[in-house]
């Protein structure tokens, strides 16, 4: 698995040089990225069709039931093969971690993987907001630590997507699966993110709840992030989480980048 993911790195990194190189003597206008980091929720929108979008950062983490200190790499990657289906992969290609507990291990060890997709059920037309499904299944389960909203088999979330007064608004609903030997539980969580735009800076904050059906607990917190558009297709962020209730990772501080590749992966360039 550690090969499988550095390959998939090496790969990804070779696209963005090849993509960029493109760029430059390109005359086609590219279409601007539709960034879903860094924030809990997932805008109900979807990317630019036939468009590869990777969405990296890193996360640090401190004082949670399952360790003391975490960090972790995670990476996104997203492409619309229809106006209405985006198609999606998550992984985790490293995790590093302190004083684990339960079954939790410490030490450096590649993460989870995920594969999903997301389809619009009702596309936003003036006032009235995107309306979204999406569903991800488990693909390789890690031993290292998770964060306080925990891991899932299988999830399915309900995503709204909507402006108003200058605002932005991001709200999930989301019913997961978690598992523990034998065990099966349900967990629900709901998320709200308010954006708005300064400019090329957008300032983001964010309130999440999920329920900790393993351990009859819940999760709560709320984050604050920025982001940075460099270009249209470049988006740089950072930000923090602290955690609300005793069984919440108190803090977490993260950055990372959004890069939608700028040539289209098949047929010719057209509006979308």
């Amino acid at each position: 698995m550690t090969r499988l993911l550095r390959c998939a790195f090496v790969g990804a990194t070779a696209l963005l040089f090849v993509a960029r190189i493109g760029a430059q003597s390109s005359t086609v206008e590219t279409p601007e990225a539709n960034p879903g980091r860094p924030t809990v929720s997932t805008p109900a929108t979807l990317t630019p069709v036939g468009y590869l979008q990777f969405e990296n950062g890193g996360l640090y983490a401190e004082t949670s039931p399952e360790f003391k200190t975490l960090f972790g790499i995670n990476q996104v990657t997203k492409l619309t093969v229809a106006s209405r289906l985006q198609l999606l992969a998550l992984s985790e290609p490293l995790v590093q971690a302190s004083g684990a507990t339960g079954d939790a291990l410490s030490g450096s060890r590649p993460g989870e993987v995920f594969a999903g997709f997301q389809a619009v059920v009702l596309p936003g037309e003036r006032h009235k907001p995107t309306v979204s499904l999406s569903y991800i299944h488990r693909l390789y389960a890690s031993p290292a630590p998770e964060l306080d909203i925990g891991t899932f088999k299988n999830s399915a979330l309900i995503l709204v997507s909507d402006d108003l007064a200058g605002f932005h608004f991001d709200i999930n609903g989301i019913f997961s699966e978690q598992t523990k030997g034998t065990v099966r539980r349900g967990q629900f969580g709901q998320t709200l993110s308010i954006s708005h735009p300064l400019g090329r800076l957008t300032v983001a904050g964010e309130l999440w709840h999920f329920t900790q059906p393993l351990t009859n607990r819940n999760a709560v917190g709320n984050l604050w992030a920025v982001s940075y558009t460099v270009r249209k297709n470049l988006v740089l962020d950072a930000g923090f989480d602290h955690g609300l209730t005793s069984s919440s990772t108190h803090w977490q501080r993260f950055a990372g980048f959004t890069y939608l590749l700028p040539h289209r992966l098949w047929g010719a360039h057209h509006s979308e």
